[in-house]
């Protein structure tokens, strides 16, 4: 198990192909190989 301090790992934009607008996503869980496990917290912007 690992943890990570919230804040620390870096905030990008959600693609467009999945997303309308601003997003942003926080990587909650990114699993090693061969894991296919990942999990965002996904902030949408007003507009």
């Amino acid at each position: 198990m690992e943890i990570h301090i919230a804040g620390t790992r870096p905030t990008r934009r959600g693609p467009a192909e999945y997303f309308t607008g601003t997003v942003l996503q926080d990587p909650v869980i990114m699993a090693p190989a061969p894991a296919r496990l990942n999990c965002s917290r996904v902030s949408f912007e007003p507009g």
